[in-house]
C-alpha cells in the first residue's frame, strides 16, 4: 500500500482567491514546490482534496473545476512533481443548483474524498497525512485516520476546537510542513 499527502487546494497549495476558476490567476504558494519535492523523495504520493461548493452555488460548473485541476497539474509538473489525483466536492446543503444542493459524505470536514482516494489507489491512511489551512481539513484527515498538519497562515477564522479538530502538527507554510513530516518519518511508529 502507498502512503499519501492529501492537500487542500486554496490557501495551502495555491493562493486563496475565493471562487477563482480563472487559470491564469492560479499561482502556487511560496515554498510549495520545494516542500512537495521533499515529500515526493520520501515516497509520498500527492492528492488534492478540495471543497468546490461554487458549483452548488452556481458560480461556476464542474468543467471549470476540471480546468483548475489541469492548471494545478501543469504548475506542479513544472516543479517536477506528479499529482496522482484531484478529488473535489461540488456540494453544499445551501446551494442554489438543485443537483448539488445537498448533504454529502465528501464535503470536508467529512472524510469522503480521502476515503475514496484511499480506495481508488490502495492508500494506507495511517501512513498518510492531510495538510490544510483550516480545521475542517484537519477534521477530515483525522476522521479518515491520517495524521494531520495545519498550515497556520491566518486562513482559519473560526478556531472551533474539538477532539477531531486538533492537528498532529502545525507549520507556517508547506515547506515547513514537509520538514516536520520528514522529521516525523524518522521516528519509529
Amino acid at each position: 500500500m502507498m502512503k499519501a499527502i492529501f492537500l487542500d487546494k486554496d490557501g495551502t497549495l495555491i493562493d486563496d482567491l475565493p471562487y477563482n476558476v480563472e487559470q491564469r490567476r492560479i499561482t502556487l504558494c511560496p515554498g510549495v514546490g520545494s516542500g512537495l519535492r521533499l515529500l515526493a523523495r520520501l515516497d509520498y504520493k500527492l492528492f488534492v482534496v478540495s471543497n468546490q461548493d461554487g458549483v452548488a452555488h452556481g458560480y461556476f460548473c464542474e468543467q471549470d473545476v476540471e480546468g483548475v485541476a489541469h492548471r494545478l497539474t501543469e504548475l506542479l509538473f513544472r516543479e517536477r512533481l506528479n499529482l496522482e489525483g484531484f478529488y473535489y466536492c461540488p456540494h453544499h446543503p445551501d446551494g442554489s443548483v438543485a443537483a448539488y444542493a445537498r448533504e454529502c459524505n465528501c464535503r470536508k470536514p467529512k472524510p469522503g474524498m480521502l476515503l475514496q482516494a484511499a480506495h481508488d489507489h490502495g492508500i494506507d491512511l495511517r501512513a498518510s497525512w492531510m495538510i490544510g489551512d483550516i480545521l475542517h481539513d484537519v477534521e477530515a484527515g483525522n476522521r479518515a485516520g491520517c495524521r494531520t498538519l495545519l498550515i497556520d497562515n491566518g486562513n482559519e477564522t473560526e478556531w472551533r476546537l474539538g477532539p477531531r479538530r486538533i492537528p498532529t502538527r502545525m507549520a507556517p507554510d508547506l515547506y515547513a510542513a514537509a520538514v516536520l513530516i520528514a522529521e516525523e518519518d524518522k521516528v519509529p511508529r
